[in-house]
């Protein structure tokens, strides 16, 4: 297992359209992703369990990954939040 944790820096959080964002990238992905913050673990392939963490600018979350590509989804599901979802 892979982790590795982002602060959130978008003026939004991870609410509505970034998080959408977040899952159809995570969903690219074969191996099982979650998204902690605060002790909370969620699915980061689904929407309501993204959106329940109330994830908001200046939050920091750990981005964990298990499976064959394990690197590759959290290179890249790291470097969406870093860039901000292009807001």
């Amino acid at each position: 297992m892979l982790v590795k944790e982002v602060e959130v820096k978008n003026q939004v959080g991870l609410h509505a359209r970034p998080a959408t964002f977040f899952i159809q990238k995570a969903n690219e992905y074969k191996s099982s992703i979650w998204v902690e913050k605060e002790e909370r673990r969620v699915n980061a392939k689904s929407l309501l369990g993204i959106l329940s963490l109330g994830i908001i600018e200046g939050s920091n979350i750990k981005i964990m990954a298990d499976g064959a590509d394990e690197q590759l989804a959290v290179d890249g599901l790291v470097k969406l939040v870093e860039s901000g979802f292009a807001e």
